[in-house]
């Protein structure tokens, strides 16, 4: 039987799941291609699958003006970037999961997204007066870093808190999760407040989740913070895997434990900084597809974080056309689609869980 599939939690199912794994990743290659051509497509203004196809096949000139400006304006960038926040989250949620040893850890929910949305708002509303030169220095990287430092220094600090003599106390993780995303809370609503109106309306654009407004210069700038958590997916699988076996066991296997939970942390908060500082808050994306993934495929991060990156990805350009066809031609915040498709599946896991703990009690 799988010791890792033993380990990872109740009601994981027995033997060697590797070729199921494989065909988890064709499946969700192939429903990635669906996403994209429909996050395409699919939209309140006239583009459709014919255009896409002229424009594919090299037939740009068979589209009116309009519609070229819309297809590589908008619906291109606007596709990229959902592909790339929404594969980033996946892994990230995944990432942190293997990292706490627990299946229902994500960024969000631990408070690392507080301190990436703190870093940011500081950037929006003192970005024009206290950190001009820093803002003027740095471009459109500007607010990616900052929430890319915010999101770091919570996810050290919370790690810090929880660890004690080489073991991550899960319930500490998630108090001092609770309590820093309040004092994070706290701060961000104090910046809110000395904020003006153009500052409130950024504000107000990413707090609720948004891929609106993708352009070029938003993909060139969370395009490096994304790259880096995909290329090391190969470097930290392993250690993730042997990590379920507690960090003393991974240390005999001859995994360098520091050095990996420094490496998944870094990746963790690259990632969670890149999603706030372009999109805002989303949700839900980073603890269903991976737990749901294991759930089908196994704990081995091996498939699991590649796996993750396909199907985040797929789960947000699915939720991005929603969001812009269920009101159109108005847009909901894509934040409130993947919660109202989140929560419920969620708050599932989670009593199926607390059932499952009950009945073994007995």
């Amino acid at each position: 039987m799988n010791t890792l599939a033993l380990l990872a939690g109740r009601g994981a199912v027995s033997g060697d799941r590797s070729a199921l794994g494989l065909l988890m990743l064709v499946a969700l290659t192939l429903l990635l291609v669906l996403a994209i051509f429909t996050s395409i497509v699919v939209g309140p203004t006239g583009v459709g699958l014919p255009h896409l196809l002229d424009y594919l096949s090299g037939n740009a000139a068979a589209l009116d003006s309009q519609n070229l400006l819309i297809l590589e304006a908008v619906r291109l960038p606007r596709t990229a970037i959902g592909l790339l926040i929404g594969a980033a989250l996946g892994v990230s949620g995944a990432m942190m999961q293997g990292l706490f040893r627990n299946p229902l850890a994500d960024p969000g929910i631990v408070g690392v997204t507080s301190g990436a949305a703190l870093a940011a708002v500081t950037a929006i509303v003192l970005g024009p007066t206290l950190l001009f030169p820093l803002q003027s220095l740095l471009g459109e990287q500007f607010l990616p870093l900052m929430a890319f430092l915010g999101g770091l220094a919570n996810t050290f600090l919370l790690y810090a808190i929880a660890t004690r003599h080489g073991q991550t106390s899960t319930t500490a993780l998630i108090l001092s999760g609770i309590a820093i995303a309040a004092m994070t809370g706290a701060a961000t609503g104090l910046l809110i407040f000395m904020a003006d109106d153009r500052a409130l309306r950024d504000i107000t654009f990413w707090s609720l989740g948004s891929l609106s407004g993708a352009s070029t210069a938003k993909i060139l700038a969370i395009l490096p913070f994304v790259g880096f958590v995909m290329l090391i997916i190969p470097f930290v699988a392993k250690g993730l895997d042997a990590l379920v076996l507690g960090d003393a066991a991974a240390f005999h296997m001859g995994i360098p434990v520091q050095r990996l939970k420094r490496l998944t942390i870094l990746a963790v908060a690259a990632a969670c900084g890149a999603t706030v500082a372009v999109a805002g808050s989303i949700g839900f994306v980073g603890i269903i597809v991976p737990h749901l993934l294991r759930l089908a495929i196994g704990p081995s991060h091996r498939f699991l974080l590649p796996t993750s990156a396909l199907g985040g990805a797929s789960l947000l350009l699915f939720a991005d056309s929603i969001a812009r066809t269920v009101v159109a031609p108005a847009e909901l915040p894509i934040g409130i689609i993947t919660a109202i498709l989140g929560a419920p599946v969620f708050l599932m896991l989670l009593l199926g869980r607390k059932s499952r703990s009950s009945m073994e009690d007995l």
